[in-house]
């Protein structure tokens, strides 16, 4: 999502580079104050802008509390220039544990943004009610579709397909619940591709252990010029997506011409349209997801209605052209101002 913004900034007209390299990560709580790599890199920009010229507006993408931005605030603040955040992340229970203080810093740099652009609503309520004088602002996910709109669907009835990591947590969530649901499905004559590998790619394949072995087809880690031709092979999409916060993979598949079938939880709703462009079942029920694919499996009709319409959805509604013209309309609002 970061470079699709970075892309969508260009085509609005704007001048975008990476500022910084640095990365501010970490898997437990530590001393914010103390690190000397940050204090580095706030004077190596400081100098370069002194040498250059500084910049209009900073942008940082995706602050949360293991990755709290330790550079954007402060020297946006002594420059006197515009700060932007996109995606941030506040999670109340964190505050618990140790990373207080980081939760504490991001609030602050949301205060001082001159305007915090939101990818899902659900994110929107979440920040709103910790920094409630901030300024917030919709964006919706999106994706550059142009190569999946390239390629003719020729979708197979039967095919399903997914696109996923294959890592412990709600990835593996997920790849267990799409196999649980597709043991209900034996009197159905379907097949699965996986695309995607990674660290649990044993525990995903024991998950499907079950199963006939030409039942499903393990195509690992593909390049995305790849997958933009593998997708319109399926007739459908099928991902959980338990915890997502709302998932590219989605609108990749809905431009390449596939229905979805996911869960209506987290930020999926953002990226499908249920009912219009796909079917999102109820978290955690098995029953019901397993349902939803039968459901378009045998109805070729709604199944084709669908494709269209996500077809449309994400290569119109969510398109990095659409992308850009918001973020246009944004910064013409809330940054030029500053300048």
């Amino acid at each position: 999502m970061g470079r699709q913004l970075m892309a969508a900034l260009d085509r609005a007209g704007h001048e975008v580079s990476v500022a910084s390299k640095l990365r501010t990560f970490s898997k437990e709580p530590r001393d914010l104050d103390g690190d000397t790599d940050v204090a580095f890199e706030i004077e190596r920009l400081k100098a370069s802008w002194e040498q250059h010229g500084k910049p209009d507006a900073w942008f940082t993408y995706h602050p949360y509390y293991k990755a709290p931005d330790l550079l954007g605030p402060r020297l946006s603040a002594e420059a006197g220039i515009a700060y932007v955040t996109a995606e941030a992340s506040y999670s109340p229970r964190r505050d618990k544990g140790g990373w207080a203080s980081s939760q504490a810093r991001l609030i602050e740099g949301l205060q001082q943004a001159a305007v915090n652009i939101c990818m899902t609503e659900r994110d929107r309520i979440g920040l709103a009610a910790v920094a409630p004088t901030a300024r917030f602002v919709r964006l919706a996910p999106f994706i550059d579709a142009s190569s999946f709109l390239a390629e003719v669907p020729k979708p197979e009835p039967n095919r399903l397909v997914c696109v996923a990591m294959m890592r412990p947590g709600d990835k593996l969530d997920s790849f267990r619940l799409l196999a649980a649901a597709l043991s209900r499905l034996d009197h159905l004559p379907w097949r699965l591709s996986v695309v995607g590998d990674g660290v649990a790619a044993a525990e995903v394949k024991a998950a499907f252990a079950g199963f006939a072995a030409d039942r499903v087809e393990w195509l690992g880690e593909r390049q995305p010029a790849e997958i933009a031709t593998i997708l319109p092979r399926a007739a459908l999409y099928v991902w959980p997506g338990c915890g997502e916060a709302y998932g590219l993979a989605y609108l990749e598949a809905q431009a390449a011409g596939l229905p979805v079938v996911a869960q209506e939880t987290a930020g999926v709703p953002e990226v499908v349209e249920d009912g219009r462009t796909g079917w999102l079942a109820p978290a955690g029920d098995i029953e019901a997801y397993a349902a939803a694919i039968a459901g378009l499996l045998e109805d070729g009709e709604k199944r084709q209605a669908m494709a269209a319409a996500a077809r449309n959805f994400a290569g119109e509604e969510r398109s990095i052209v659409r992308a850009s013209q918001t973020l246009a309309q944004i910064f013409q609002i809330y940054v030029e101002p500053l300048r």
